[in-house]
C-alpha cells in the first residue's frame, strides 16, 4: 500500500471535539502526511432570502463562512499545539456535504478521508449519518471512520477478507485489505489478524435432498476456507495463530472476533454499490461497519469508478 501523503479530515460542525482531526494528526505525525481540516456548511435560511439583492445574499453567505472559519481556526490551533504537522483548513459552502468532500478529494488528490462518527448519548451506540454512507459508497479513496478511543501502540488490527471466493475482484480486494493492514500495523507497532467467514449448510438443500449430508458439506467448506486462509497468511508472512475462519455472517463473525481480541481498527473492502442494487442487495461492508465498535477503514477495488465527477 502506498504511503499516505494528503489526508482530508472532515469536520463535524456540531461538535467541539473533532475525532477525525485528532486521528488525522496522529497519522500525519507517523507518516509525514499533510492534513486539511475540511468543513462543509450551508444555512438553509439562505433559500428564503431570494427577495434580497445579489450583494445582500452574498454578504449573508460570506458572514456565515467567515464565522465558521474563525471557529475552525481556533480548533485547528488547539489541535496542533506543540505538534509538528503540516495542517491547513478549508471551509466551503455546499448543500450536500458528501459531494463537497468527494469533489475536494478529486480536485486536490487526497489519498485518505478521515471522518468521525456520532455517539448516541442515551443508547451508547454509534449513529451513522447519510454523509457517512455516501462517502463509504462513493469516495474514490479509502475512508477511515473514527468511532472514538485513542490509538495506542500494540493494538490489534483486523483485516476482513473473503478468502473462499475465486472472483478476481474479491481476490484483488483481499490483497489490498491485507496490504493496508500490514501498513497500519507497521505504523502502530501492532499485529494483523485475518478474519474470514463462510456460510453454513443451506437449509433448503438439507430438507429437499434426503441423501445430502450437511455434516460432510460443512466439513468440506470449512477445510476449503481454512486451507485458503493458510495460503493467504503465508503469502504475507502473517501468523497462522492470528487467522480466524468461522462459520456465520460476516457482520457477526467480524464483530465477535473484534470483541474477543479488543481490536482497535478493522480494515474491510467495499465494492461501493449505489442506487437500486444497493437498496435491493445491500452492502456487506455496511452491515459489518454498523456492527463494530472500533475504527473502520473502508477500501475500494482498483477498478472502482466514482459516480461523481467534474
Amino acid at each position: 500500500m502506498h504511503k499516505f501523503t494528503k489526508i482530508l479530515a472532515v469536520i463535524d460542525p456540531s461538535s467541539e471535539q473533532q475525532k477525525s482531526l485528532s486521528r488525522a494528526i496522529l497519522l500525519a505525525g507517523k507518516t509525514g502526511a499533510s492534513v486539511t481540516a475540511f468543513l462543509s456548511i450551508y444555512d438553509f435560511s439562505y433559500e428564503l432570502t431570494t427577495m434580497l439583492s445579489i450583494d445582500e445574499r452574498e454578504c449573508m453567505r460570506q458572514a456565515v463562512v467567515d464565522d465558521r472559519t474563525e471557529w475552525l481556526t481556533k480548533i485547528v490551533e488547539a489541535a496542533t499545539n506543540d505538534k509538528e504537522v503540516c495542517l491547513d483548513l478549508k471551509v466551503v459552502w455546499h448543500n450536500r456535504p458528501f459531494e463537497s468532500v468527494i469533489y475536494e478529494v478529486l480536485d486536490n488528490n487526497y489519498d485518505l478521508v478521515v471522518k468521525g462518527t456520532r455517539q448516541h448519548d442515551s443508547l451508547k451506540s454509534v449513529i451513522f449519518t447519510p454523509t457517512d454512507w455516501h462517502l463509504l459508497r462513493k469516495s474514490p479513496v479509502p475512508v477511515l471512520l473514527v468511532k472514538g478511543h485513542q490509538w495506542q501502540d500494540n493494538e490489534q488490527i483486523i483485516a476482513a477478507v473473503n478468502i473462499g471466493s475465486q472472483d478476481e475482484e474479491h481476490i484483488s480486494l483481499n490483497e489490498k485489505v491485507t496490504e493496508a493492514a500490514n501498513y497500519f500495523a507497521e505504523l502502530l507497532k501492532s499485529d494483523v489478524n485475518l478474519v474470514n467467514s463462510y456460510p453454513g449448510t443451506p437449509v433448503n438443500i438439507a430438507i429437499e435432498i434426503p441423501e445430502f449430508n450437511p455434516t460432510d458439506y460443512n466439513t468440506t467448506i470449512a477445510l476449503h476456507h481454512q486451507k485458503a486462509m493458510e495460503q493467504h497468511a503465508a503469502k504475507y508472512h502473517l501468523q497462522q495463530s492470528k487467522s480466524f475462519v468461522r462459520e456465520g455472517l460476516p457482520e457477526d463473525v467480524i464483530r465477535d472476533v473484534a470483541t474477543e481480541i479488543d481490536a482497535e481498527l478493522v480494515i474491510i473492502g467495499t465494492v461501493g454499490r449505489t442506487g437500486l442494487s444497493a437498496t435491493l442487495i445491500g452492502n456487506t461492508a455496511e452491515h459489518v461497519i454498523d456492527a463494530l465498535n472500533c475504527d473502520v477503514l473502508a477500501i475500494k477495488p482498483d477498478d472502482f469508478e466514482c459516480p461523481l465527477s467534474r
